[in-house]
């Protein structure tokens, strides 16, 4: 495995290219396990963002429509829009990521540090490092 995987939880981050440093587009590989758990629905205030299933299928939710991505279908996500993804099927999901502007690295090492402290997370960190980054987490309806 990649020495640049970013563990979180069960799911794994591995950064292509980071462009946080430049406000420039950001690109990386999730790799989602069957059931995994996964970030809650959000919105991003900065970023625009597009997902494209490599492996298995990728439920994902832009606003009110969802779809079960297979491979070689993508959805996007405008900036400001809630879209959440799950993967309740019997095999892995891979999907490529690509933010613009980029969120960055960082913001997936920050989120794996509250993650994987051991037991339950820290809801209240999470939504500090999300806020930090312009995730909003949306209201439960």
């Amino acid at each position: 495995m990649n020495s640049s995987v970013i563990k979180v939880g069960q799911l794994s981050i591995n950064y292509i290219s980071d462009g946080s440093s430049t406000s420039s587009l950001g690109m990386f590989e999730l790799t989602v396990p069957p059931s995994s758990n996964v970030p809650p629905p959000h919105s991003h205030s900065n970023n625009e963002e597009c997902v494209y299933v490599l492996e298995g299928t990728l439920r994902y939710t832009v606003g009110s429509e969802t779809k079960d991505l297979t491979v070689g279908q993508s959805m996007s996500t405008p900036k400001g829009v809630v879209h959440a993804f799950a993967n309740p099927f019997s095999t892995t999901a891979k999907a490529l990521v690509i933010n613009s502007p980029d969120i960055g690295a960082q913001y997936f090492k920050d989120i794996a540090a509250v993650v994987n402290a051991g037991g339950p997370p820290d809801k209240a960190a999470l939504v500090g490092v999300m806020s930090k980054y312009g995730l909003i987490p949306a209201v439960p309806q």
